[in-house]
């Protein structure tokens, strides 16, 4: 295999498997977050807060991979 084909494979399994890790997560600060409000509306404010900068962290971690991948493909 040539290097540009090498490149590119490392690109996409870069971003491929960057994004798995903060899907997954994402969806577990959600689904827990949508639970402790069905359970204590009251508190939506407080865990609306918490759920919105978890969600900003998981996806931080998406965007690394993707500034690798295309570090990978273009560089």
């Amino acid at each position: 295999m040539d290097p540009a084909t090498m490149k590119q494979l490392g690109a996409a399994l870069a971003i491929g498997l960057g994004a798995i890790g903060p899907g997954l997560g994402i969806g577990l600060v959600a689904y827990g977050a949508t639970q402790a409000i069905g359970r204590n509306p009251e508190a939506t404010g407080q865990v609306q807060t918490a759920m919105i900068l978890g969600l900003a962290f998981a996806e931080a971690v998406a965007i690394y991979a993707l500034v690798i991948a295309l570090l990978l493909k273009f560089v």
